[in-house]
């Protein structure tokens, strides 16, 4: 079985989080730039004109789509690079997926989801 990994983290982590994942041979993903509030409900500002309130902050969601038995590893790769230790470092979800095909090729399932040198791939030639 499969999942997706469904990462809601800070704009400015996203570099860390790429190179941190790469690392352990995620190599695809599709990232978003979003809009979202949490647990914090925004951030209070002060300009020239006074104090307003900013609910929807810029976010970035990181969707990546793994063997069951990546997903550990992955999770707690996203958390470390993504964390600064302040409110609003983000969120992950994880969610089943059914099938995975290929476009290009028809392929399914897990011969959809691996790539030269991934994180599979690494692990197999352990």
């Amino acid at each position: 079985m499969t999942k997706k990994i469904e990462a809601i983290i800070r704009e400015e982590k996203l570099n860390d989080v790429k190179n941190a994942l790469r690392e352990i041979g995620i190599l695809g993903m599709n990232i978003h730039e979003i809009r979202g509030q949490g647990r914090q409900g925004g951030v209070e500002l002060t300009g020239r004109t006074g104090t307003y309130r900013v609910d929807l902050l810029p976010k970035i969601q990181v969707n990546i789509v793994l063997s069951d038995h990546n997903v550990e590893k992955t999770v707690e790769t996203i958390r470390e690079a993504a964390q600064t230790g302040n409110t609003g470092d983000g969120v992950i979800f994880i969610y089943p997926v059914d099938d995975t095909i290929r476009i290009r090729t028809g392929e399914r399932g897990r011969k959809a989801l691996t790539y030269p040198g991934d994180i599979d791939e690494r692990r197999a030639g352990q």
